[in-house]
């Protein structure tokens, strides 16, 4: 399948089978983590997942539960992120949210769908999985088996501006 066509695939699952998340597939999906790319390769991604009923149980208290059979907290270390010069801009949350779109579309290359979370509350993720202070959670990827039909793969015609909206040539 073309890059495009897995992109348009991707949809944001909201409702989710018991089904568990296989290890091949979990495995392929946090090596397309790994290979992300980060600021100055200094990969300060730092990865929870979530798995067991009392770990879901926790995450639940921090977030909307979707029922989701497996999910991945994506943290930046700040001890370890590359800060640029210019302004001081510490780019651990982009390399964070790079990792998260590789899983994202890691997960739909091998039948599994997905939701990125922004809307969580990062101190009680901080108390319920005892994050050191340098780990700052920035996304937390749900990951299974949708319950509902996928949105329609052309759905991008309709929800997404034109290009001519979004780009500049110069």
């Amino acid at each position: 399948m073309d890059f495009l066509t897995l992109a348009r695939r991707r949809y944001a699952c909201r409702s989710y089978t018991t089904a568990e998340v296989e290890r091949e597939k979990l495995d392929y999906i946090l090596q397309a983590a790994r290979v992300a790319p980060t600021g100055a390769n200094r990969q300060p991604q730092r990865l929870i997942v979530v798995q067991s009923d009392d770990a879901r149980a926790r995450l639940a208290r921090c977030a909307r539960d979707f029922g989701a059979p497996c999910a991945v907290i994506v943290c930046a270390d700040t001890s370890e992120a590359w800060v640029r010069r210019y302004d001081g801009k510490m780019i651990g949350d982009i390399d964070a949210t790079i990792v998260t779109d590789h899983m994202m579309l890691a997960a739909a290359a091998v039948g599994l769908d997905t939701l990125w979370v922004c809307a969580f509350d990062p101190e009680a993720l901080r108390r319920e999985f005892a994050l050191p202070e340098q780990l700052t959670p920035v996304n937390i990827l749900m990951i299974g088996y949708g319950a509902d039909a996928p949105a329609p793969a052309d759905r991008h015609d309709a929800t997404r501006k034109p290009l001519e909206a979004t780009v500049r040539y110069e």
